[in-house]
């Protein structure tokens, strides 16, 4: 999921800005995506399922109007919580005003906050945890001098791995979770506005200059006074920025915690060509998040780089399709090899992660068919092995190819003639060069940096073992 808000003095219309934004973020979030105005505390939305271009026409944007601030998000549908309903920003009334909110990643605890909330009365109307975390600043509302104050007490509830902005008629916040475990960043237009993304990359998207990430644990606030840090959660817990940013989730003209995407990416392709040599004539990347990697395999290795599969830019990004038959159908159209640069040769191919195997072995396939002699299959991340609970769509072992069968087994059910995964003890390298303290690399190595949380730990006790800090 990502988000996107921004803040200046003067009414424009900022909705169009946002659009930009969200354009620019459409690749953490496909299934939906909504946009809030506030002009002088009247509240104006549009959200809709479906990509940034298809839910905002021109007359979309247009009736949103003018204002002095505006928060966005697009939504990556998880598995039962897929349609309108669901969409973000949801926008709240209560006794002391109006309150928009916009979330990403996940609250591990949810579900178990949930239960309370609908004990002491609370009805809710989706399944998105937004709607939680609304009920739970409201209710310390009812008591906090100011809403950031009651923001900051109602983090003090939270679990998990998540990033918000929330938008009051006065006052747009921003907010990190005290582990850091997903990016988000603020930058600064030359008209004075202020912008606020979940990557680096969105602020490009609008012209504004990066300023620097928001601290694990921090609130920003965003008024006509300026802007006020709240580290009252910072250095509370150890840092986990989630390493798949670096694998897969972020793009790779994106700065995450000070590091390149793009040179962790390449990064990862150096630490696994010398992990998992091969004699072949060609390196190929999975578009898009593989072909990094790819590029960093082939300059280690000494084996040159070609372009051996076309992406179709109008098909989206299959690991984040909700539902298995989805996937399976969008890789189909997805990707199309080019015969000329694998034909007769014996090709390195690689790609980000391997996680259902859905994609590799139907590629491997198609390279064969184009003329491949050899496809020697390499993935920049280790073994997916666990269940995700702060913002992936895995929430069984399952679902996991790396769970029930071993390597070899996997190099057979995908056809490849050889397979190599990133070493765990390299995947903490990617990113080095930046100023990050510290990884959450649970979904390889089940080392969560929270308690599992009770809905699953139920689920999964069979499957999961207990070894998380």
């Amino acid at each position: 999921m990502g988000i996107f808000g921004i803040i200046g003095n003067e009414r424009t219309k900022v909705a169009q800005s946002v659009y930009y934004g969200l354009y620019a973020l459409q690749h953490r979030g496909q299934e939906s995506c909504g946009i809030v105005v506030n002009d002088d505390g009247v509240f104006s939305s549009h959200k809709n399922t479906g990509l940034v271009d298809d839910v905002f026409s021109h007359g979309a944007l247009d009736a949103l109007g003018e204002g002095t601030m505006a928060i966005g998000h697009v939504r990556y549908g998880t598995l039962g919580t897929k349609g309108k309903t669901n969409a973000e920003p949801i926008v709240v009334n209560h006794v002391k005003g109006r309150l928009a909110i916009a979330t990403a990643g996940r609250i591990s605890n949810a579900s178990e906050l949930r239960h309370e909330l609908e004990l002491q009365g609370m009805i809710f109307h989706t399944a998105s945890d937004a709607e939680v975390v609304s009920y739970l600043i409201i209710k310390e509302r009812l008591t906090a001098p100011t809403i950031e104050d009651a923001v900051v007490r109602a983090m003090a509830h939270l679990e998990g791995g998540y990033c918000m902005l929330l938008m009051s008629p006065r006052k747009l916040i921003a907010l990190r979770d005290k582990r850091g475990m997903h990016p988000l960043c603020y930058g600064q237009r030359e008209n004075g506005e202020y912008v606020i993304a979940g990557e680096s990359c969105a602020l490009d998207s609008v012209g504004a200059t990066f300023i620097r990430e928001l601290e694990p644990g921090e609130v920003l606030v965003f008024s006509e006074d300026g802007i006020k840090s709240i580290k009252e959660h910072c250095g509370t817990a150890a840092e986990s920025l989630c390493v798949f940013e670096y694998v897969y989730t972020s793009r790779p003209d994106s700065v995450v915690s000070g590091c390149s995407v793009h040179e962790a990416r390449q990064r990862a392709g150096a630490l696994l060509a010398k992990a998992h040599p091969v004699e072949a004539d060609v390196v190929v990347g999975v578009p898009d998040s593989g072909l990094d990697a790819a590029i960093g395999y082939s300059r280690e290795s000494g084996i040159p780089y070609g372009i051996g599969l076309i992406k179709n830019k109008y098909i989206g990004r299959t690991f984040i399709a909700p539902g298995q038959d989805v996937r399976e159908d969008k890789v189909k159209i997805k990707l199309n090899p080019i015969s000329h640069t694998v034909k007769g040769k014996r090709v390195v191919l690689v790609d980000d992660s391997i996680v259902r195997g859905t994609t590799c072995a139907r590629l491997i396939k198609l390279l064969k068919n184009a003329g491949a002699v050899e496809v020697h299959l390499r993935s920049s991340a280790p073994p997916f092995l666990n269940p995700c609970y702060y913002g992936t769509d895995i929430d069984s072992k399952d679902a996991l190819i790396a769970c029930n069968h071993s390597i070899e087994e996997i190099r057979k059910i995908t056809g490849a003639d050889s397979l190599g995964y990133l070493r765990l003890e390299d995947v903490t390298k990617l990113g080095e060069t930046g100023s990050c303290k510290g990884y959450c690399t649970a979904c390889f190595d089940g080392r969560y940096p929270t308690e599992i949380p009770k809905v699953f730990k139920n689920k999964f006790d069979s499957k999961i073992s207990d070894n998380n800090n």
